[in-house]
């Protein structure tokens, strides 16, 4: 029996593949143009072509869905049976993703409730899991547009970078932008913060990072309850290392997802990003 309520989000969610089936989650792609070539988001052959072509300073952009694409999927949730439609997408501040879902539901057949998350990566997918899991026990369009949103505001997102170079070329640093130059000099750690990526700390080296880094997630997920993701771009044994040090130090951890971000957040960070997605339940 068709769900009344679809969920609708867009490939820099990160979500596991596993999660997106069991939850019949609608994905829909963002594009990164290599050169001339466009791929879509979040497959393994894009992120591995984006660590190249940047590791070899080739010309990378990244572009949003269109509204017509957005239409099509709310316009088979509706054949599908669905009565409404929960659309959850990465920070506005930092894609015009939401306002091209914003102009296709003007034009859905059904109720369409698009949601800035303020956030990106696992970050949004654990929002849009929470909205999923919502539909699944009846909660009405409101009632899981509610329980993404109050899931968002308990979310931490940190990462660290080896260089800002690339959200620098991106526009996508916000006030750290100011700080490039000198910054180049230390290894950044950045959050999201009110939806755009702000610097946080300077540390010396990449291991003083890499271990802020940790303390940084271990106490924001305190004792209780607590998804965890940690994202890489081309840094899989950092990544792995990673995640088994927060697995034995988090009494209350649930869920823990690590995977390799698509190539349209990875454009803006480079290689060797890690990232630690803290989500309290």
């Amino acid at each position: 029996m068709p769900r009344s309520v679809a969920i609708v989000t867009d490939s820099t969610a990160y979500l596991p593949p596993a999660a997106v089936v069991r939850h019949d989650i609608t994905v829909v792609p963002l594009t990164v143009v290599l050169a001339d070539e466009a791929l879509e988001d979040g497959t393994e052959t894009s992120a591995r072509r984006l660590a190249e072509a940047l590791q070899q300073r080739r010309p990378v952009t990244t572009s949003r869905p269109s509204p017509e694409t957005f239409a099509a999927a709310y316009r088979a949730a509706a054949d599908a049976g669905a009565e409404g439609v929960v659309s959850l997408h990465l920070s506005a501040e930092i894609s015009g993703t939401h306002d091209a879902a914003l102009l296709a539901a003007r034009e859905s057949p059904i109720p369409v409730r698009v949601v800035d998350s303020g956030v990106v990566a696992m970050a949004l997918g654990f929002c849009v899991l929470t909205a999923a899991e919502a539909a699944a026990t009846g909660a009405s369009l409101d009632e899981a547009v509610a329980c993404a949103r109050k899931r968002a505001e308990a979310i931490r997102a940190y990462f660290y970078v080896d260089t800002l170079e690339h959200l620098r070329r991106g526009g996508r640093i916000g006030t750290a932008q100011a700080l490039f130059g000198s910054a180049l000099a230390v290894k950044p750690l950045l959050e999201l913060a009110d939806g755009r990526i702000e610097l946080t700390e300077k540390v010396r080296t990449a291991s003083r990072a890499i271990a802020r880094l940790e303390e940084l997630a271990v106490e924001h997920a305190g004792s209780g309850p607590v998804d965890v993701a940690v994202h890489h771009l081309a840094a899989e044994e950092r990544a792995a290392a990673l995640a088994e040090r927060l697995r034995q130090r988090l009494p209350g951890l649930v869920e823990m997802h690590v995977s390799e971000v698509g190539a349209v957040l990875g454009a803006h960070t480079g290689p060797g990003l890690l990232g630690a997605v803290v989500a309290p339940r």
